[in-house]
């Protein structure tokens, strides 16, 4: 089974600083029941530190809620703050569900975390290029000024009257 990387990267949502996906976007493409994802979870509870699962708070669902309309029928499956995986909680749960559709599809999820990784750090070296390219253009900038100031205040000096040269007749 593949999944398009669009899919996948439109459930990736932005919470307390970490990228994650939520429990029942997850169950979906696991093709498991999201009730079914989350007795896996509670069962292995010791495997999800707070960086890798956490609970949205009831503050943090309503922003949430509000950020993507959401129909009656879309609500029935967030009567309950769903679970938020970070990426290496993802990747846990491939220790915890085991089907051949859930390891699959986990493996698709990594590689596009990874593939996001990537074009953060790519962007983040082309600011640093940038900033050292705006900082030595500044400097230039500081250097060319200092030049035609001196080319100006040569031109602003008057000429000095100057003994004549050359042969002088007695």
């Amino acid at each position: 089974m593949h999944l398009p990387e669009e899919l996948i990267l439109s459930k990736i949502y932005r919470l307390r600083n970490y990228k994650v996906m939520i429990d029942r976007d997850l169950a979906q493409l696991y093709g498991i029941p999201t009730k079914v994802l989350k007795q896996a979870v509670r069962r292995n509870l010791d495997r999800f530190p707070e960086d890798f699962m956490f609970q949205m708070t009831p503050e943090e669902l309503e922003i949430w809620r509000s950020q993507f309309v959401t129909s009656k029928e879309d609500l029935k499956g967030l009567r309950h703050a769903p679970f938020c995986f970070t990426e290496q909680g993802v990747t846990m749960l491939s220790c915890v569900l085991k089907s051949p559709q859930a390891i699959a599809v986990n493996i698709q999820i990594i590689r596009t975390f990874v593939k996001m990784r990537e074009v953060l750090l790519s962007q983040q070296e082309l600011a640093l290029q940038i900033e050292e390219l705006r900082q030595e253009v500044g400097e230039h900038d500081l250097k060319i000024e200092k030049i035609f100031e001196a080319i100006l205040s040569l031109a602003a000096e008057k000429e000095k009257p100057r003994a004549p040269i050359g042969f002088k007749p007695s």
